[in-house]
């Protein structure tokens, strides 16, 4: 048995071959991410009479290239959790940290857990894109969530309380009431320096262009806001507009962004047989829809409700010691955080309202609450049940 350990960064690994009884054949050595150096790998991991196996640990996407290209070669290679490994270097009395010991390291880990090692399976192409979506849709988000803070801060120097009068209630993310306000306005000086008929004039015109039902008692208390408020960025100062403007186009942006990726990711999840089963879940929706499939990925990856609901990393392990035994176990997470969030953003969803129909998990968080469970808590007690619905759900689909 020949156990290949691949330390992998950016650009390049070290590699360190070595085989039973620790007989180390090459020692680390590095090699780039190219088809060249790749193939001089795989050629020599190939030419091997033994049985091989590559291992590394899975680094973001730095690793996809080598496990893509070695597996295309038919060679087994085994993609291990960074924390497995992590605990098995610290066995090690005398620490040190370099590629070439790490490649060392994730050799040894090979021989020593030879035949529990799991040849890694690469998505298909649609699981895989999907997830890639899903992913800038977190980063896109995040990025919107910074700038509609920023855009907060900006208007309690210039426009305080108006966030609170011009909430928006639009499923689309490149439209945004209070921002479409903003950007016409900026300030409190530009609403006072009008009679209030003719602000009212104004913003009727305004929200008939930009699509927004018009009311003119609305118009009455923003008007009296402005003229009551205490403004500290002052609007003759030229930086002001130019500041809001960038960030008010920033959130736009973001906006439009956001919904391209969904766009794509609807298309893509409608091509997949669970799709119709998971968008008529309770608390799911055509927004939620795709972004739930994304960060479960192919259901028959994972060997039982359980293992799903471990990957989510909302699974309490239990502890055990002798006489005693811990019954308030907190969640691992030890797992995916965009499928945690996916889905309490459903179990939010599912708790806004009683279902009429499907109402298990509903029921259940009421269930959870009337023990005595913080809201939070109950939620994450619904997202347990809600995985193993949808594990079984699915799992009756693709059978068929």
């Amino acid at each position: 048995m020949i156990s290949i350990g691949i330390d992998v960064s950016k650009g390049k690994s070290t590699v360190c071959i070595s085989k039973l009884h620790r007989e180390i054949l090459n020692k680390p050595f590095e090699v780039k991410h190219t088809l060249e150096e790749l193939k001089k790998l795989a050629d020599k991991i190939i030419s091997f009479d033994e049985e091989s196996k590559v291992i590394l640990e899975a680094t973001g996407h730095y690793h996809i290239p080598v496990v893509s290209y070695l597996q295309e070669r038919g060679i087994f290679v085994c993609v291990v959790n960074p924390m497995l490994m992590k605990k098995y270097a610290s066995i090690s009395i005398r620490k040190g940290k370099t590629d070439k010991l790490d490649s060392k390291t994730i050799s040894k880990f090979g021989l020593d857990n030879w035949y529990e090692l799991s040849n890694y399976k690469v998505e298909e192409d649609i699981y895989y894109e999907l997830k890639t979506l899903s992913r800038q849709y977190f980063q896109f988000m995040s990025l919107r969530i910074k700038l509609k803070v920023m855009l907060s801060n900006l208007l309690d120097e210039t426009m305080p309380g108006i966030a609170g009068l011009l909430a928006s209630n639009s499923i689309s993310f490149a439209k945004d009431k209070l921002s479409d306000f903003v950007q016409k306005y900026w300030h409190y000086d530009n609403i006072i320096k009008l009679s209030e008929n003719k602000f009212t004039e104004s913003y009727k015109k305004w929200a008939k262009k930009e699509g927004y039902q018009f009311s003119e008692n609305k118009a009455h208390e923003i008007y009296i806001l402005a003229k009551n408020s205490i403004t500290t960025m002052s609007s003759k100062m030229p930086s002001t507009k130019i500041i809001i403007s960038e960030t008010i186009k920033g959130i736009r942006s973001t906006g439009i962004s956001l919904n391209l990726i969904l766009s794509r990711m609807k298309e893509l999840a409608k091509l997949l047989p669970e799709y119709d089963v998971v968008f008529n879940m309770n608390g799911v929706g055509e927004r939620l829809a795709p972004r739930i499939i994304a960060e479960v990925g192919d259901i028959r990856k994972y060997y039982s409700a359980k293992a799903l609901v471990a990957y989510s990393g909302i699974d309490a392990p239990p502890y055990q010691s002798g006489n005693f035994n811990g019954n308030k176990r907190k969640i691992s997470k030890r797992g995916s955080r965009y499928l945690r969030k996916t889905g309490y953003e459903i179990m939010k969803s599912i708790k806004c309202r009683v279902p009429t129909k499907d109402p298990a998990v509903y029921d259940y968080i009421i269930k959870k609450e009337s023990e005595g469970k913080a809201k939070k808590q109950a939620k994450i007690a619904g997202l347990n049940k809600f995985l193993r619905i949808y594990y079984a759900r699915v799992s009756e689909v693709l059978k068929n």
